[in-house]
């Protein structure tokens, strides 16, 4: 699933080709397309888009008084559209402009989450935006540690909880735990405040790194792309140490780490009953 990095790059570049244009028709080209029912996208026709930004893994389309909040889900995309195919393959809605290309909501695959809330007035305050934490790379290290403070969690689970730290995914937790040298179980109520600074670093360093790769592209980049040191690295010499990285496997994701760097040389039990926290 696209993350924090991979979204707000892709906000940027549809802002300087989209912002500026006025909306001069919309379509729900799939009944999955729309998650709410009122207010209504025409409302925003005759409208010029004002903003395209990200707020954690979602997109903002701003048009006059409506904001269109998309979530692209695993397979998602939005990107500009220059066919204007009357079907286009895994079509889900199109904004068409007064002038130059449209913008094609696409997912495929068959489980179709991928969507669009309209919204008037502050997004912030409206589902699906309201509760979602501060973006990850945007706390300091008190409000980190607060929030740490307040949870009784896995490190791992809670990175990828979007109610605490908006943006960051299974590639970007692997990422950040080993940066931080941190077990990926390591209790949050646990950490020192040597290691709260440690994950702030960590997390700063990891979004930063994948934003400045994924910048330099001029589409947004598939999982396998995307660069990192253990995620997905299983078996693979570590970076920084030479041990092999390890997974954890669970039915929709995997824990990867490397032993020397983040559990002090021990091997994690490969099922869900591990108790080794730290």
């Amino acid at each position: 699933m696209p993350e924090l990095p991979e979204v707000r790059a892709q906000a940027q570049r549809l802002a300087e080709r989209f912002v500026g244009h006025a909306l001069a028709r919309f379509d729900a080209l799939s009944f999955t397309a729309l998650k709410n029912a009122a207010p209504s996208p025409l409302d925003a026709l005759g409208h010029p888009i004002t903003a395209i930004r990200s707020r954690g893994k979602f997109l903002l389309v701003e048009v006059g008084d409506l904001t269109f909040v998309v979530h692209l889900m695993q397979g998602g995309r939005l990107e500009p559209d220059e066919k204007l195919s009357a079907k286009p393959r895994g079509g889900l809605a199109r904004w068409r402009f007064d002038d130059g290309p449209a913008l094609l909501l696409t997912e495929y695959g068959r489980e179709h989450k991928a969507g669009i809330w309209v919204v008037a007035g502050d997004p912030e305050e409206q589902a699906p935006i309201t509760g979602l934490g501060p973006d990850a790379d945007a706390v300091t290290v008190d409000e980190l540690a607060a929030i740490l403070g307040g949870v009784s969690s896995r490190l791992h689970t809670f990175l990828r909880d979007q109610h605490h730290l908006a943006g960051i995914g299974r590639r970007l937790a692997n990422e950040i735990c080993h940066r931080a040298n941190l077990s990926p179980f390591a209790s949050t109520r646990k950490l020192t405040r040597d290691e709260v600074v440690r994950l702030h670093a960590a997390i700063g360093d990891a979004v930063n790194d994948s934003l400045d790769y994924e910048a330099g592209e001029d589409h947004m980049t598939r999982s396998a792309e995307r660069p990192a040191r253990v995620h997905h690295r299983a078996g693979e010499p570590c970076p920084v140490c030479g041990d092999a990285i390890r997974a954890v496997e669970y039915v929709a994701y995997t824990v990867n780490y490397c032993p020397t760097c983040q559990t002090g040389g021990k091997i994690l039990a490969d099922n869900t009953t591990s108790k080794f926290l730290k």
